[in-house]
């Protein structure tokens, strides 16, 4: 009786978070995709066309330059603290509690560090720059831990055997070890993507809130998400703020599934040598 109990409480708690979820996806649909127009979608942005084509470009950049500073410290970080590192050292738990604090902190609080640092010492100004090593920072947690416990999950036995064939500590690592935890790893890099394009508090300190596609790394970039705060706080264009909605969705799902696709092809071609 008590597991019967227990399994409807778990269906009942699936089926609740999937309604909520698909609710959510519904309502933006409907109240964003009867708003989309082709002047939405106009190279350059002006009061009128209120277009989101120069915030998605931006979107796309700050995505990419948060990640080329993120996964390489994130991946390295935990090759170190698996690899390289004695089990049960307590330096290793100080830093993983210590990535899961930052893990947790409330993004305008990295918002204020990176206009702090970056915008104001620094003397970056509001850019396109300093909002993606603020998002950098971000993640690093976030791509480290994924990536550790993906690495942890790789069988001790992959490295008794390369360690039995003469390879080295490092060739094992980067030959064996990485290319068996890629699909863990890419799943660590597609929450921080998540996280990256639905920023909106640390990219306003940071970042600013400029309509246009930046001309360098210096100059300031609005995001979508940061867009659609823009157009829904004005209540002008609450409107063009749904569909902006939508497109910053559909983005997203776009990209977790190429990222999933990827990852699943990975696993194939290692399943099959």
């Amino acid at each position: 009786m008590s597991a019967r109990l227990a399994r409807w409480a778990v269906f009942a708690g699936a089926a609740v978070s999937v309604s909520f979820l698909l609710f959510i996806i519904a309502y933006i649909m409907v109240m964003g995709i009867p708003h989309i127009r082709p002047e939405l979608f106009s190279w350059t942005y002006d009061s009128t066309n209120v277009s989101l084509m120069p915030s998605l470009i931006n979107t796309v950049l700050m995505v990419l330059i948060a990640l080329a500073i993120a996964t390489p410290l994130g991946l390295f970080s935990a090759i170190y603290l698996v690899e390289y590192t004695k089990r049960g050292n307590r330096l290793v738990k100080l830093v993983r509690l210590m990535a899961e604090t930052l893990a947790g902190i409330p993004s305008i609080v990295y918002g204020l560090f990176g206009m702090l640092l970056f915008v104001t010492a620094l003397g970056w100004g509001l850019s396109l720059l300093a909002g993606a090593c603020t998002l950098a920072i971000m993640i690093v947690p976030l791509i480290m831990r994924t990536s550790e416990e993906a690495l942890k999950a790789v069988p001790d036995s992959y490295r008794e055997g390369s360690f039995g064939l003469g390879a080295g500590r490092l060739r094992t690592v980067f030959k064996v070890v990485v290319p068996s935890a890629v699909p863990g790893i890419l799943a660590g890099v597609i929450l921080g993507i998540g996280r990256v394009v639905g920023e909106t508090a640390a990219l306003m300190y940071t970042a600013g809130t400029v309509a246009e596609v930046p001309q360098g790394v210096f100059d300031s970039a609005r995001t979508l998400s940061v867009h659609m705060y823009v157009l829904a706080s004005e209540g002008l264009h609450l409107d063009e703020a749904y569909a902006t909605a939508v497109v910053l969705l559909l983005l997203v799902i776009l990209i977790n599934t190429a990222s999933a696709l990827l990852a699943r092809r990975m696993a194939g071609e290692r399943g099959l040598r």
